[in-house]
């Protein structure tokens, strides 16, 4: 089985990933990888940023194919934000419970009454030896709320019902999460490159 480095230590993206990939892949993380260091994220793009990571993971790990990820939430009323600093959004201590306090905060400020729209958005990066192979985006578009519904997934799950349904992703069951994703979306376009690297 072919092995694929996850280059997060984020234990749900690794999850989400896998169960996608499926038994087609042994799919390892940073937590497998104790050694390896990422250069800081200083992009002001995804794409930007998962280039780093997957270039710089791939040279600590000679020969392994390694797959990054940047993502995170664009909110069209706040002009793109959280964007690149969605995991950061309260600050650089912050956790997913202060960045949704502070997404809430900021929504409830704005005099709206139709709909927040914006979309989560991922670009995977694949990368051996120092060099990109493959770049994919993907996107799921829908509606943000000032207050959160259900207790799954993570970051701002709780908070974004998707287009065509009318239940957050922190209710929505993970297969259905898994099915339509913004990860999701950019790991489909993946796995044809994948399989011809297998």
């Amino acid at each position: 089985m072919p092995q694929l480095v996850f280059a997060t230590s984020n234990a749900h993206k690794t999850e989400e990933v896998a169960a996608i990939l499926g038994d087609d892949w042994r799919v390892e993380d940073l937590r497998a990888h104790p050694g390896v260091t990422l250069d800081e994220e200083t992009g002001d793009t995804f794409e930007a940023n998962a280039i780093i990571k997957a270039v710089s993971g791939s040279r600590s790990v000679p020969g392994l194919l390694v797959l990054a990820d940047d993502s995170g939430l664009e909110v069209d009323v706040l002009g793109g934000a959280p964007g690149v600093r969605s995991a950061r959004y309260a600050g650089e201590n912050a956790n997913a419970a202060d960045n949704r306090v502070k997404l809430k905060g900021e929504l409830i400020k704005v005099a709206q009454t139709e709909p927040f729209t914006g979309r989560f958005h991922c670009c995977m990066v694949l990368a051996r030896d120092g060099e990109v192979l493959h770049v994919t985006n993907g996107s799921v578009e829908g509606r943000l709320l000032t207050e959160e519904v259900g207790a799954g997934g993570f970051g701002y799950d709780a908070l974004f019902i998707p287009d065509g349904f009318t239940e957050t992703f922190g209710v929505l069951p993970a297969e259905t999460k898994n099915q339509l994703s913004h990860r999701a979306r950019a790991l489909a376009a993946m796995k044809e490159q994948l399989a011809s690297l297998a």
